[in-house]
């Protein structure tokens, strides 16, 4: 007899993007837009760095919280490239965003305490807020155009809000929050306890000249968890490699809970993230406008309606007219059309799939190709 788990992993639930990739899998000749993850190799900089890692006997356990010179180097990139002033001793190199987003709310979270998620959202959001044994509370951006509305926003937050997660530029939408609605959403919060986290996994990957980021309200840094990720800009999804920047006060806590979750990051991974932040991400940046652009292109000749993404890599196009939930939509389009896409309920965002255009251009024209053909066939 198998004694009864931690509750909360009852109610935990698999990815259903995995399980819609792992469908496409299945699917022989099935084209696959739904996994975020760039077509590119790591740059080689960054994979020669973690062989002369290797080569130079780097395999032993380093500090906590990342080898200092990468944790100087972030620093100093941060303050380069964001003007935040986080100093090495407020910064924890996580095993990816994911790892950090789980510190971060594991670490501020009581049971029972909400958490305001703008959505569509990533998906793991609110599954790590529920295994935390907090409240996952959506806000539905939909109405606004997927941007904040500061008024609806004010009056979401209750005395049980604990924190809020931003996400810009957004997944799935790539819609980037406005610096008016963050700054109104800043002086919303000024007399509130409670927490931002920040995810900018994405912010490198921003197709505007100036991307607004809410971690750049410095007034608000003690309630500020800034979550970032090489994984993205640098095609580095497999090194499972991250940071967490937060207040001293607040970070001093934190990093207890990354030393007993996965000790450290591996050792001879440091150099080699230190190396990916001397590499310019613009020219990934630029090949991904230029998707944009001709996914825009053919999803409006079929009469689709999305909003224009400006960073990351997704398409988050309305099929509300054919009268299918996404799930339904999706499972269909996998099985008649041979293409994958991830349906919006993954993101509370239903009435929409997401499509990835991080994949090889060839790819990505048969699988607009297919998607024309699948709906004309509706």
């Amino acid at each position: 007899m198998i004694p009864p788990l931690n509750e909360t992993v009852y109610g935990a639930k698999r990815s259903a993007i995995r399980e819609y990739s792992a469908l496409a899998r299945s699917t022989p000749g099935c084209v696959a837009l739904t996994l975020g993850e760039p077509e590119f190799d790591t740059p080689a900089p960054v994979r020669a760095a973690a062989i002369e890692s290797l080569n130079s006997h780097e395999t032993h356990y380093i500090p906590n919280n990342g080898a200092p010179a990468l944790l100087e180097a972030l620093s100093a990139y941060e303050k380069r490239q964001n003007g935040l002033d986080y100093a090495p001793g407020e910064i924890i190199v996580t095993a990816g965003a994911t790892e950090a987003l789980f510190v971060a709310l594991f670490g501020i979270l009581n049971p029972g305490d909400e958490v305001l998620i703008p959505v569509p959202a990533f998906v793991l959001y609110e599954e790590i807020v529920r295994l935390c044994r907090g409240v996952p509370v959506r806000f539905d951006t939909a109405p606004d155009g997927f941007q904040l509305d500061p008024e609806r926003f004010a009056a979401a937050i209750t005395p049980r809000t604990k924190a809020i997660v931003l996400n810009s530029p957004n997944n799935p939408t790539g819609c980037v929050y406005t610096r008016e609605s963050l700054d109104a959403i800043a002086g919303i919060l000024a007399d509130k306890p409670v927490f931002v986290v920040c995810d900018e996994v994405y912010r490198r990957l921003c197709y505007l000249p100036d991307c607004p980021a809410f971690s750049s309200h410095r007034e608000l840094r003690d309630r500020l968890l800034v979550v970032d990720s090489f994984s993205k800009p640098w095609a580095m999804t497999g090194w499972r490699m991250g940071w967490l920047m937060a207040d001293a006060a607040v970070k001093e806590r934190l990093e207890l809970l990354h030393q007993y979750m996965v000790v450290s990051t591996p050792a001879p991974f440091q150099r080699a993230a230190a190396a990916a932040l001397d590499c310019d991400c613009a020219p990934m940046r630029e090949l991904y406008r230029k998707r944009r652009d001709r996914v825009l292109e053919r999803l409006a000749a079929m009469g689709l309606d999305c909003p224009r993404p400006e960073g990351a890599f997704y398409a988050f196009p309305s099929i509300q007219k054919f009268g299918l939930d996404s799930g339904t939509f999706c499972a269909r389009m996998i099985r008649e059309a041979g293409l994958a896409a991830t349906p919006g309920f993954c993101f509370g965002g239903e009435g929409h799939i997401r499509l990835s255009y991080c994949c090889a251009d060839k790819v990505l024209e048969e699988g607009l190709n297919r998607l024309e053909k699948f709906i004309d066939r509706l």
